[in-house]
């Protein structure tokens, strides 16, 4: 029998090496550290606490997306489910400025621009050259993964509508069967795949902060779709204390 209201989780990878060390991760296949692998865990418990067992969880294709949703179907019940790595849900790709720290960024480049590449719906940051385009486009990550992929640069822009298929092709499918989904992705991924679902304007994307490691839940109509603006944290005050300390810090 299909549930009658099946939902949509996301959550933000635990913290990465890149989180840790302040850098423009982007596309970089950087590992979690030990406190992102207990983030992940805690993301678990907050799940267990709120009887919600995903049926389908989809991950970037980046290890610290992968090893995030590993770690929380560990803690949850033991059983089948359908887990898939999707390159559409990949972070943004920084271009140029992959790998780079983000001090050194806005020293060099000047505060209007590290903020434009950062938070803007369209900026794009320097492509990337050659041989790190190259160099990155042969990493685990992106093996066996098509031309489209892997770009030189992206806008936020271009990640939301990258991010058309994923939900066309394999959310709403899976929630229309009545399939809880979780999606374990990164912050600019869930950026954009939040103001997609929730019709959000350039401004409202530009202060939207992910925390690490925290599940946000939609509930879902009639037919399987999320309902806009129906999310919430399932621990909406830590959420929102992560989600400030991000601010301050510049943003996800």
């Amino acid at each position: 029998m299909v549930p009658e209201h099946p939902r949509l989780v996301l959550v933000r990878h635990g913290e990465s090496t890149g989180n840790a060390d302040g850098l423009f991760s982007g596309i970089l296949d950087v590992p979690l550290t030990d406190t992102g692998r207990n983030e992940a865990r805690g993301a678990a418990a907050l799940l267990r606490a709120a009887s919600i067992d995903p049926d389908v969880v989809v991950t970037s294709t980046l290890q610290r997306s992968v090893e995030s949703a590993r770690i929380i179907v560990d803690h949850l019940a033991a059983r089948s489910r359908t887990v898939v790595a999707d390159w559409h849900l990949n972070e943004r790709n920084y271009g140029a400025l992959t790998g780079l720290s983000k001090t050194a960024v806005r020293t060099e480049y000047g505060a209007e621009a590290f903020r434009e590449w950062r938070r803007s719906m369209n900026g794009r940051p320097p492509a990337l050259a050659d041989d790190a385009f190259a160099r990155l486009t042969a990493s685990a990550a992106f093996e066996g993964q098509p031309a489209d992929a892997m770009t030189r640069t992206e806008s936020l822009r271009d990640v939301i509508l990258r991010l058309h298929p994923l939900v066309d092709d394999r959310i709403d499918p899976a929630l229309t069967r009545g399939d809880t989904v979780l999606v374990v992705g990164h912050g600019n991924s869930l950026r954009a795949l939040r103001a997609l679902l929730d019709h959000l304007d350039d401004a409202a994307v530009r202060d939207l902060n992910i925390p690490t490691g925290h599940p946000f839940v939609y509930d879902t109509g009639a037919h399987g779709s999320p309902i806009s603006r129906s999310g919430r944290y399932l621990d909406p005050a830590r959420a929102e204390r992560a989600a400030i300390t991000l601010a301050h810090e510049g943003g996800t």
